[in-house]
């Protein structure tokens, strides 16, 4: 490959960290800082148990994992935890959407979802780049 090709890579695998990384770490921020309407509130509504545990684990686990995506440290292994998150949201809130109100209300309501899911495979599959902490590390 030449260095050309490398650093574009680079970029490309940088940008495809970052949409997740910034989109986690800016909606787990929320679940902490507006708990009624996106944490626990949020999270009794769906019917949780203890919402306010699972509330504040997930933003956590946003806000740690998308800052390891956005510095590219421990990038696949950031990627899991999310994954999950995005699994459950999927069973919990757009499932029961498809089966009440049709594929095209939830095709809507799934499309950010949908892209950040694809993201986090990508990312999972393809790791941090060139221009990441796993690079310096020599684990890109």
């Amino acid at each position: 490959m030449t260095a050309n090709n490398t650093s574009r890579r680079s970029l490309a695998l940088l940008l495809l960290r970052w949409v997740p990384g910034f989109v986690f770490l800016t909606e787990g921020l929320q679940k902490l800082l507006f708990p009624e309407l996106l944490g626990t509130g949020r999270f009794g509504k769906l019917g949780f148990a203890h919402p306010g545990f699972w509330a504040d684990w997930t933003g956590s686990f946003e806000i740690g994992c998308g800052l390891l995506l956005l510095v590219g440290l421990l990038t696949r292994w950031a990627t899991v935890p999310l994954l999950i998150i995005m699994g459950v949201a999927f069973i919990t809130t757009k499932w029961p959407e498809l089966m009440e109100k049709g594929f095209w209300v939830f095709a809507h309501d799934y499309r950010t979802d949908f892209a950040m899911t694809l993201t986090l495979v990508a990312v999972l599959l393809l790791g941090a780049g060139g221009w990441s902490l796993d690079a310096k590390r020599g684990r890109a």
